[in-house]
């Protein structure tokens, strides 16, 4: 899905774009598989993952989802700028998920009772772990994220990251340095970590993707770590995970304290933490 998202942002001219899904948990995806390729056997193979297997996953996927999308002229003031400007109109890029329910999707592949009732066991609450290990196997970070953005602490400006995401004038630039790491790795050819310039867009990304992890989750090093300072729900800082020691998160952040990249830390229970993107 990420590729799809890029080639509609990198094809359509835009200055700002808004993402609005209801897209299907992954596990409902993998539960319709199994019991597709199954038959409702419990007994049937279904761990081995081969060429034709990974194209029935892929169909499973594109039958239960539609990607659509628009442009529309909008006024308004564009909130990037550390002065905000007045933008007599804009372009904005509007890309919208949607996705058949579980119902629709086991009337269209004509399951039957025992497929029906795979399904629901599958996706009952006692297997939620296996599925998390099943989707984000096991995390141990990326240390490549981390030695790039330590590498980076000291600059002042940020102008090598505002200007590499396509800038002429200084913009609050949190979002576009943890951008600019994660382009040095590959992430962002890779679809792995979006670019990005607004942090609430950063957010709904990684959601959209099943990325997302609430504050209680123990961040790994590498991860995107979302600030809300205002406590509404919305983030308005970003930074990348260097460490978690003794329930405290370190963090390397652009923008932070006198226009510096600089490492920071917060207790793990920090009611500033909105959430985490993760690249796994």
């Amino acid at each position: 899905m990420s590729d799809k998202i890029i080639n509609i942002q990198q094809t359509n001219r835009h200055d700002d774009y808004k993402i609005i899904s209801n897209r299907a948990e992954w596990k409902e995806v993998l539960a319709l598989y199994v019991a597709k390729i199954s038959n409702g056997n419990n007994t049937n193979e279904v761990i081995t993952i081969d060429e034709k297997r990974k194209n029935e996953l892929k169909k499973i996927f594109w039958d239960m989802h539609k990607i659509t999308y628009e442009i529309k002229k909008e006024k308004g003031d564009e909130l990037i700028f550390k002065d905000p400007i007045s933008i007599e109109e804009k372009e904005v890029l509007y890309i919208k998920i949607t996705s058949k329910t579980l119902e629709d999707m086991m009337i269209l592949y004509n399951f039957t009772n025992i497929q029906k009732k795979q399904v629901e066991d599958l996706l009952n609450e006692k297997f939620s772990m296996m599925w998390s290990s099943v989707i984000f196997g096991t995390p141990i970070g990326s240390s490549d994220m981390v030695q790039i953005a330590l590498s980076q602490v000291g600059n002042i400006g940020g102008e090598i990251y505002w200007r590499w995401s396509g800038f002429n004038s200084r913009v609050e630039w949190c979002a576009v340095f943890v951008s600019w790491v994660a382009n040095q790795v590959g992430y962002i050819e890779k679809g792995i970590i979006p670019k990005f310039v607004g942090c609430d867009t950063g957010v709904n990304w990684f959601k959209l993707m099943g990325k997302w992890k609430e504050k209680e989750y123990i961040p790994k090093p590498g991860d995107i770590i979302f600030f809300d300072w205002d406590d509404n729900g919305s983030a308005n800082h970003v930074g990348i995970v260097e460490k978690v020691e003794n329930n405290i998160v370190y963090t390397i952040e652009g923008n932070s304290t006198d226009d510096m990249c600089r490492q920071k830390e917060y207790s793990i229970n920090s009611k500033f933490i909105l959430g985490y993107g993760v690249s796994y």
